[in-house]
């Protein structure tokens, strides 16, 4: 893992994410108060929201289930919660 994301696990807090399909490698880079997420899949039957999801828990270093999708979930600027 390169970035810290601790400041960003706690219950309740509100993730705003903007993600990149299609991308070529999957990462998480930290821009000012949004973190941008890269995923190598595509934006269909909603496989990019599953391997964000599933990114942003390894990242955060929680359980995926732990990551709600609040908004945009044909977006590319999404809320994920930590619950």
């Amino acid at each position: 893992m390169g970035e810290d994301f601790s400041d960003l696990v706690d219950a309740g807090t509100e993730i705003a994410v903007r993600v990149t399909p299609k991308a070529s490698r999957n990462k998480v880079v930290r821009e000012e108060d949004i973190l941008r997420v890269y995923v190598t899949v595509v934006p269909e039957g909603g496989k990019a929201n599953a391997a964000v999801q599933k990114l942003l828990a390894k990242e955060l270093g929680v359980a995926k289930s732990r990551l709600i999708l609040v908004r945009g979930a044909t977006a590319r600027d999404k809320v994920f919660r930590l619950d």
